[in-house]
């Protein structure tokens, strides 16, 4: 079998460490019980696995109490907690055009029922939120203000604590998908009242996996109700957390493999990874990013984004001209011959180069419009923890191939 380079880590990490394995492994064979369900040796053993990566989780955020982190399946259903629980009728809300549909959709949805209004800040063509116009955007009844860390589309990083200082006592809710485990994040410091994660992108856990921070203080009402394993004599849920935000039986199989994915994150330590991901992101760039008919989206900058780079396949200018396609993308010549279509460029990088890219709209439509590769979209190139500097030669190398014409 042939080795794969695996550049999907946007939408999910892989490979995962060992150690995730063993301790779902573990949890299956060993464990197996219902953690808060009951009173016996293996139940307690189940509820004290599921605690550990709560604390572990706690400590990788710098969150003070454990119990403000409910778990969920995933960031979306953790964002659309927060969003369809915390907002009222009347009620205004201000996003981001770089922001995923995970944000985009539900508020979309309340919008077109009426129920709240919605702002959507613009950005620059390399991502950036206009800080200036999000001020101009707040209102009297604004009651939270919803952004994405890092886009998912070329990688781009919010500036939280400057955000969080234009918008005060807003609650602000941070979506960290594209950040959490591989860019520090400091709950306090930053400003942040809800955070959002998944658990098998930067954490390195297993899909079926997520959660939300709620600062103390704020609450949030449940999306479901029932059994919590806590005050079964009452017919009321729970009004204290996790329990309120927990009905029913989680992924406590996946919630063990993710404490294991988050255990590695703390003995190797976020910052090191960062460096190591800015590192392969730094030298992807130097190598691709000059080549005639290749335009590259986002910041170009490895301090200031994601180990995540979208670009797309241009035509070449006509002999003469002095321009270049190389930079940010901003070039898109109405007089140009169509660019090779993203899909393409995909099947072509998997089929005859085993280079595994994502290719197409990301589910970020606004991001697309913003960088100005909407409605075809980009090639995403997206780097992770266990990607090698050989690897990145390996895949300039295929791209440079593709742009000199190899079928």
């Amino acid at each position: 079998m042939k080795k794969l380079i695996y550049l999907d880590n946007a939408a999910t990490s892989f490979p995962k460490p060992p150690r995730v394995l063993e301790a779902m492994t573990r949890f299956m064979t060993e464990v197996g019980a219902n953690p808060g369900r009951a009173g016996h040796r293996l139940a307690k053993e189940a509820e004290r696995i599921v605690w550990h990566t709560r604390e572990s989780l706690a400590r990788l955020f710098h969150i003070a109490k454990p119990e403000r982190i409910v778990f969920s399946l995933n960031v979306t259903e953790a964002i659309n907690t927060v969003l369809l629980g915390v907002l009222k009728a009347g009620d205004h809300v201000v996003t981001t055009a770089m922001d995923h549909n995970a944000v985009l959709r539900p508020l979309e949805f309340m919008r077109k029922k009426g129920h709240v209004s919605v702002d959507i800040v613009p950005c620059d063509r390399q991502g950036f939120l206009d800080l200036d116009v999000l001020k101009q955007c707040l209102k009297k009844n604004t009651a939270l203000v919803a952004v994405n860390h890092a886009s998912n589309v070329c990688g781009t990083l919010q500036d939280i604590r400057a955000i969080k200082g234009i918008i005060g006592e807003i609650p602000l809710l941070v979506d960290t998908a594209q950040t959490a485990g591989c860019v520090p994040i400091d709950v306090e410091r930053d400003g942040i009242d809800f955070l959002a994660f998944t658990g098998h992108k930067g954490l390195l856990g297993p899909q079926g996996t997520g959660g939300v921070y709620i600062r103390e203080g704020l609450s949030v009402r449940p999306l479901k109700r029932g059994g919590t394993g806590s005050v079964s004599e009452s017919l009321d849920q729970p009004d204290f957390l996790p329990d309120a935000l927990e009905s029913g039986t989680q992924n406590n199989v996946g919630i063990a493999g993710l404490g294991a994915g988050v255990d590695y994150l703390l003995e190797r330590g976020v910052a090191d990874i960062m460096k190591h991901e800015q590192a392969l992101t730094a030298a992807l760039l130097k190598k691709i990013r000059h080549l005639p008919g290749i335009s590259v989206y986002g910041p170009l900058d490895a301090t200031r984004q994601t180990a995540t780079l979208s670009l797309t396949f241009d035509s070449i200018l006509p002999d003469g001209e002095d321009q270049s396609l190389g930079g940010c993308g901003a070039i898109n010549l109405a007089w140009m011959e169509e660019g090779r279509d993203p899909g393409e460029i995909g099947a072509l990088l998997n089929d005859s180069f085993d280079i595994l890219v994502r290719a197409g709209l990301h589910c970020a439509p606004l991001a697309h419009k913003v960088l100005g590769t909407f409605p075809e979209g980009t090639i995403r190139l997206s780097m992770g923890v266990f990607n090698t500097l050989e690897e990145v030669a390996l895949v300039a190398e295929a791209i440079q191939r593709i742009v000199e014409g190899a079928p």
